[in-house]
C-alpha cells in the first residue's frame, strides 16, 4: 500500500493513498496506523523532520 503523509497542523496528519483515498488522522491514530503498517521507525523520523 503506497501513501503520502502531509502534516496539516500540530495534531492532525493527512494520508493520501495512491488509489485516491485520503484520511485525516490524529497523532495517536497516525502512530497506530504506522505500527500496523510496520513503519514505526518512519514515525520517529517523520516526527524529527516536523520539529526541525
Amino acid at each position: 500500500m503506497s501513501f503520502n503523509i502531509n502534516r496539516i497542523n500540530a495534531n492532525q496528519t493527512q494520508l493520501f493513498f495512491h488509489d485516491g483515498r485520503f484520511e485525516t488522522l490524529t497523532n495517536e491514530e497516525l502512530e497506530d496506523f504506522l505500527l500496523q503498517m510496520g513503519l514505526s521507525d518512519l514515525n520517529e523520523t517523520y516526527e524529527q523532520n516536523v520539529t526541525e
